[in-house]
């Protein structure tokens, strides 16, 4: 259904494999924290706008900015003389609460300003008191130009907390050469690709899609439709089926000719050295989702964090980042600005899927008990 081959634009497996140790760089010291508000104690904050100086950390997920001295923290550093520390340290969203999460309760950051982080987890901090509110009039440009689409999301029907960075979609990336086939989440269980699959770690992506498959509506399965679909996980990792079950370091497997196919995200085509990789929309559609800009307590500047969130809603900011990580924009504006610079980019479906694309697809929701589903799904990606 209008696939796209692997645009690589000189990701090294390298760059893969350092991704694959992202998990041990979470370490990042609390010195310099501030407190700002405390983590979980039901009081709520608002990140206080002021001048956009000093210093900024932000944590993203891999691959997600157009890198270099002429790319986006370059240019946000040269107009605001923000010194910026952009780390790619976000490999999956349990892991990286899990790691900070000591930290949050303490209302402490890890030394960091932005989380970056796929909506129920940015519902989940919110919940816990982990995260400050912002002020719309704090961000023109942010509510200027975010897309009518992305406004009222469910999980923050205000954008009282989250700013959206980047939307996607969760499918199969298939190496073309080896497997060719493969078009449903089901052709992975084929015995003829036993050890050669993997499936994320993100239960709200992995499983959802098993339910597809198995011809049940996500947005409308009980818990037994959740344990069903974990089980037949289950039993393919315990049969050796499954090669494992990777973060975002998915996309190592893919480089190194090790998989056949993986349960994967459509923008990753940058970080796969895979001529022959493509990210395919499964047969009975896709899981759609955003990651989200958020602020935590504890942030140490929230100004400049404001002023980065403000600065990338600049369209012309905003289509370098398309350009390299194409992933779908939530700003207004950038189609018509890629369509002049590269009109095919500017019609690939993954970047600007027409409602017809993604007819299948679904929003990522949980289950409606999730704690003995998180909890049977923890058991199976640990082993």
């Amino acid at each position: 259904m209008g696939a796209r081959g692997t645009r690589a634009r000189g990701a090294s497996l390298t760059i893969a494999a350092a991704i694959a140790a992202v998990a041990l760089a979470l370490g990042l010291a609390a010195c310099g924290d501030d407190t700002v508000g405390g983590g979980g104690n039901g009081e709520v904050t608002t990140a206080e706008a002021g001048n956009v100086t000093g210093n900024l950390t932000v944590s993203n997920w891999p691959g997600y900015i157009d890198p270099g001295e002429n790319g986006t923290v370059a240019e946000f550093e040269d107009e605001t003389g923000v010194n910026v520390d952009y780390i790619e340290d976000i490999n999956d969203n349990e892991a990286f609460f899990g790691k900070l999460q000591p930290q949050l309760e303490q209302g402490q950051s890890g030394g960091r300003s932005i989380f970056v982080l796929t909506d129920w987890m940015a519902k989940q901090m919110y919940d816990l008191g982990y995260l400050q509110e912002i002020d719309h009039d704090d961000l023109p440009a942010v509510f200027e130009n975010l897309a009518p689409t992305l406004r009222g999301p469910s999980f923050d029907p205000e954008r009282k907390f989250s700013v959206p960075w980047q939307s996607g979609m969760t499918g199969i990336w298939v190496d073309t050469a080896k497997a060719p086939e493969i078009r449903s989440v089901n052709d992975l269980f084929d015995p003829r690709y036993k050890g050669k699959v993997t499936m994320l770690t993100e239960m709200r992506d992995t499983v959802p899609l098993v339910m597809k498959a198995a011809g049940v509506d996500p947005e409308e399965a009980t818990n037994q439709d959740w344990f069903d679909a974990i089980d037949k996980i289950k039993s393919a990792a315990d049969s050796g089926q499954i090669r494992r079950f990777p973060g975002n370091d998915y996309i190592v497997d893919l480089t190194a000719g090790n998989v056949v196919a993986a349960i994967g995200w459509s923008g990753d085509a940058s970080l796969i050295e895979n001529d022959n990789a493509e990210w395919r929309m499964p047969t009975q559609g896709c899981m759609l989702w955003s990651d989200n800009m958020v602020i935590p307590v504890g942030a140490p500047n929230t100004a400049a964090a404001l002023g980065w969130m403000d600065f990338v809603y600049q369209p012309e900011v905003a289509a370098d980042i398309t350009e390299k990580v194409t992933y779908v924009s939530p700003v207004d504006g950038v189609r018509d600005l890629l369509a002049n610079r590269d009109p095919q980019l500017a019609k690939d479906q993954l970047i600007f899927p027409t409602e017809e694309f993604q007819r299948n697809c679904s929003t990522q929701d949980s289950p409606p008990d999730i704690e003995p589903v998180n909890e049977a799904w923890q058991s199976v990606i640990t082993g």
